[in-house]
């Protein structure tokens, strides 16, 4: 009986294996579908979506040091020319009203456009990030031109910021 017992199951086991052998050879050939995209620690790269890298420009040692300093320069220029305008009359000094206007005014347009460059990037928001690029650099068109018609045509920014100083 025991004879008997052992060949049963061995014959169960050679079937089994041989049923288990034909049933998973699709999962097999599955797996080997899947094992044609390389590895890449954190999931596979797909070509055409947010997956792709960024491709960089050619490097230049002077590119972005051209923004850089004019920022900065911008930056620093403002403290004595606000100083030198409060100092000083609008209205005896036009060219230093219509300088504070125009850096005032460009000052806020690099600060505004940093603020689209990094939040609202044309590849992440192919539709409003151009837009409001647009927009912004039609506001600051639109302010310029507004500064210049305040600057000459009426009492200045300086005379407005030491009238309203003192009412």
């Amino acid at each position: 009986m025991s004879s008997a017992l052992v060949a049963r199951s061995a014959f169960n086991r050679n079937v089994a294996a041989a049923l288990a052998r034909k049933s998973l050879r699709p999962l097999v050939l599955q797996a080997r579908g899947a094992a044609d995209y390389s590895y890449v620690p954190g999931g596979p790269i797909h070509r055409g979506t947010v997956n792709d890298p960024t491709p960089f420009p050619t490097p230049s040692k002077t590119h972005g040091s051209y923004h850089w300093a004019f920022e900065r320069l911008l930056s620093a220029g403002l403290v004595p020319l606000t100083v030198a305008a409060a100092a000083t009359s609008g209205t005896a000094y036009p060219i230093i009203d219509g300088l504070l206007g125009v850096s005032l005014v460009m000052h806020s347009h690099i600060g505004f456009d940093s603020i689209l460059v990094d939040y609202l990037h044309p590849r992440k928001y192919p539709i409003l990030g151009p837009f409001f690029t647009w927009a912004l650099r039609a506001t600051t068109v639109g302010v310029l031109v507004g500064v210049y018609q305040f600057n000459t045509n009426d009492i200045g920014l300086t005379e407005l910021i030491a009238k309203t100083w003192h009412a």
